[in-house]
């Protein structure tokens, strides 16, 4: 069972990285084709004359793109990718329009109707869509109809899944569709030889060649750390179940100590027996590997919903139905799963292969040679903690250096375990005389003379106890940070702007006459516009932010590292910069000195940075740039959204019912400070949902690793327990003496974690959390968690020991 709950673990949530990852790749190549190499510009795109310029000069492997995102309203507010494409211009790179999808009819139809074209055949099928269909979509904030000319089908089920949500139309329908009359989004190029550098040459300011993979290597890179510290996890639930088949092995081993003894006396090698006690681990790891596969596949298909749902609130719009068990996950839970079993079967196998013939008459001998190893044990844990805390300070911006250390640091402070508890069960041993009597003295004495099994279970729950702690102090220090964020960041009374479909992608834009809509609502004291777009630099894909500085008050809405708002703000009217922490971070970019150069409408610029704000909203980083300054150097003048503020004695729900009444027929929101809150609040703990399913599952391995060694114990002790009860012990006494013991594992575990569990939260806090999205949080230790996990340790404890006592009583005496 601990190996397949371990396997299972890992395999979910390889499952559901790796399904994320595929169905990326696979919508990315739909969209690219074939091209080799893309034409991009700013925020306003590229001026639909530089296609014209490379047709003439004998380009003639490029394609026009308009790309943009619409929400299908009728089909539960899917997104849509809209394909704005030139069908002349087509078949070299994608070839979707050549495979009879629409014929001549239909083709004709494609350049003439302003509002029609292909769907997915998958995303039809499901909602019942045929040619000559309507969809009614959402386009930035507006609303309009679609019409279904036909369907893209592919004969490949693996192609026809990339194409689902994919909607081609021509590209001058496209560009009338978003608003975009003259504009392209990029241009498609299949490139040879020098071919790229001389298209490089053609190009004005403000536009650049890119290969056509960089965007997916881009966002390869921004799901990285997410992914990590998900693997991350699911192994801490593998290394908890190698201590319960240790604590199996061992007791197989003890169990048959005397047959072990008899097949030496017969001439069996110590070799041969060591090669016995593995083959069996193996097998046992084989038949867990294998049930842990399909229990792994079962999770997998939550886990992709709940993976797929943060990385579409926080990255990208992703469409994942399923986790197929691929032979990649299959062979990596395979390994782990062998290996894991394997390793923890190492020591029992040895003591069994050493052991004199003898001696393995003699059981008790076993116990002693456990305790004599105790401080040898113990003082490798210590050094193997010590070396983990060295390994985070190594590499200092290596995430997986950081969580190697982490793992060291866990795994060192769980041998620590057994010794401790032998120390504090001595201890205990007088107190449970003195409180219960006899049956607490014995109690204590039981937990001690099995030390060598109790305290692998006790290592093991305290592992799991304390990743518990861990990443709840790790989840309330981030929601508490992300609380006092919001509260200095969403200053504006009402905030308007058009619904977006999840993740990092450029904000719609708002119609023109939206804001002088808006100021003129009777109770609108101040209206400030913002904008949010992305813009290339050599760092890569930069998030940049449009500010208002005209208002005092908009430098209230940033806690800047260093230096006064109302200095830095003064520096940003003047053509500076300023950059969040995750961005500085990342980029390595100083508080004051530093510099950003930015790809403009006028080409790059190199942008002084005033300085470093804390921000929670995107681990990518932002920058931010005063309004007239992005008018100076870029063409677009659109906005993202609105900050409303209120006239004084104003009510917000009456405001915002007469803003939703002028707004009336738009797809804008209008939304109250408390209820955009609300929702930010609600991304966070989406996001955290896969953090406590894990966290969750290591307690229910650590709860069979309790149950497996009282088990172990329960045999072993049969003929003691049946002493005891001829000389009086009665069934209430037995449950008694049981309760106690596994509640002396319970708190010994208990106890145990809470220093250990602190101590993950402050490195996840302070070392996992900064390397993985550059966020500095302030660690908030509750006590309330602390208590809650202690009593967690002691009920699992007592709770397992239920069936191996209903089973005991059951044996004759």
């Amino acid at each position: 069972l601990g190996v397949a709950l371990g396997v299972a673990v890992v395999v979910a949530i390889d499952l559901a990285n790796g399904s994320a990852r595929r169905a990326f790749a696979r919508s990315t190549e739909a969209v690219v084709g074939r091209a080799t190499h893309q034409v991009l510009g700013g925020p306003s795109g590229l001026p639909e004359e530089l296609f014209r310029r490379l047709r003439l000069e004998g380009f003639r492997k490029s394609a026009p793109v308009f790309e943009g995102v619409a929400v299908a309203l009728d089909l539960d507010r899917q997104p849509l990718h809209v394909l704005g494409v030139d069908p002349l211009a087509e078949r070299p790179f994608r070839g979707h329009l050549g495979e009879g999808a629409i014929g001549i009819p239909g083709f004709a139809r494609f350049y003439t109707d302003a509002q029609s074209g292909l769907i997915g055949a998958g995303m039809a099928h499901r909602y019942g869509l045929s040619p000559g269909g309507v969809v009614r979509v959402q386009v930035q904030d507006r609303f309009a109809s679609l019409t279904v000319l036909g369907l893209i089908e592919t004969a490949n089920a693996e192609e026809q899944r990339s194409l689902d949500g994919l909607v081609m139309m021509d590209v001058g329908a496209a560009q009338r569709l978003f608003g975009g009359e003259g504009r392209l989004s990029r241009i498609d190029l299949i490139l040879e030889g020098d071919e790229a550098a001389r298209v490089a040459r053609l190009l004005p300011p403000g536009t650049r060649l890119a290969p056509a993979s960089e965007q997916a290597g881009a966002v390869a890179q921004l799901t990285a750390a997410f992914s990590l510290n998900l693997t991350a996890l699911s192994l801490l639930a593998l290394l908890v179940g190698m201590f319960l088949i240790y604590n199996t092995v061992m007791f197989g081993v003890v169990h048959r100590r005397a047959v072990f003894g008899t097949l030496r006396v017969l001439g069996v090698t110590g070799d041969q027996v060591f090669a016995l006690i593995l083959v069996e681990a193996a097998a046992a790891s084989a038949a867990g590997v294998l049930l842990g596969l399909g229990l792994g596949w079962a999770l997998g298909q939550g886990a992709v919903r709940l993976v797929t749902r943060t990385i579409n609130d926080l990255y990208f719009v992703l469409s994942v139905r399923e986790a197929p068990l691929t032979a990649a996950a299959a062979l990596k839970g395979t390994v782990l799963g062998i290996g894991a079993g394997l390793l923890a079967a190492l020591a029992p196998a040895l003591e069994a292969s050493r052991v004199e013939p003898i001696v393995a008459l003699r059981p008790s001998t076993l116990e002693g040679k456990t305790r004599r190893l105790l401080p040898w044990v113990s003082l490798s844990g210590l050094l193997l903690a010590v070396l983990g805390a060295g390994t985070l300070d190594w590499l200092p911006r290596s995430l997986v250096m950081s969580f190697a250390g982490l793992f060291a640091i866990v795994l060192g402070l769980a041998l620590v375990t057994p010794l401790v508890t032998l120390v504090f069960m001595r201890g205990a041993e007088p107190l449970a005389g003195a409180a219960v009597g006899t049956v607490g003295r014995l109690a204590a004495r039981t937990v001690t003379r099995a030390v060598g099994r109790t305290g692998v279970a006790i290592a093991a729950l305290m592992i799991a106890v304390s990743v518990t702690i861990g990443v709840s102090l790790m989840i309330e220090s981030f929601r508490s940070t992300v609380e006092n964020w919001l509260d200095l960041s969403l200053r504006a009374d009402i905030f308007v702007a058009a619904p977006t479909t999840g993740g990092t992608r450029a904000a719609p834009a708002l119609s023109a006459d939206v804001p002088a809509r808006v100021a003129a609502v009777p109770g609108v004291a101040r209206v400030e516009t913002f904008r949010s777009v992305k813009v290339a630099s050599p760092l890569g894909e930069v998030q940049l932010a449009v500010a208002d500085p005209r208002w005092e008050r908009s430098a209230a809405l940033y806690r800047f590292a260093e230096g006064s708002p109302a200095e830095t703000w003064g520096r940003m009217r003047e053509g500076a910069v300023v950059v969040s922490e995750p961005f500085a971070y990342r980029h390595q970019v100083p508080p004051r000195g530093g510099s950003v150069t930015l790809l403009t409408d006028r080409g790059p610029h190199t942008f002084p940075v005033a300085g470093v704000f804390y921000d929670y909203a995107t681990e990518r980083g932002l920058v931010v740039v005063a309004r007239d300054v992005y008018e100076r150097y870029w063409d677009d003048r659109a906005i993202s959204s609105l900050g409303v503020y209120l006239a004084p004695g104003r009510e917000v729900g009456e405001v915002a019912d007469a803003l939703r009444a002028v707004l009336a027929g738009t797809a804008l929101r209008v939304t109250s400070n408390r209820s955009l809150r609300a929702q930010a609040l609600g991304v966070f703990d989406r996001t955290f949902a896969v953090t406590q399913a894990l966290r969750l599952l290591a307690v229910v391995v650590a709860f069979i690793g309790v149950w497996s060694a009282l088990m172990a114990l329960q045999v072993e002790r049969t003929r003691e327990l049946a002493t005891l009860q001829a000389l009086g012990l009665t069934g209430r006494q037995l449950w008694g003496l049981t309760f106690l013991e596994t509640g002396f594992m319970g708190l010994t575990a208990g106890l145990l974690s809470l220093p250990t569990g602190f101590l993950l939260a402050a490195i996840l806090v302070n070392v996992i959390n900064v390397r993985s999205f550059g966020w500095t949080m302030r660690l908030q230790a509750d006590p309330l968690v602390f208590a809650q996990a202690l009593a967690l340790s002691v009920a699992a404890a007592v709770l397992a020991s239920v069936y191996p006592l209903l089973r005991l009583q059951r044996m004759p005496t």
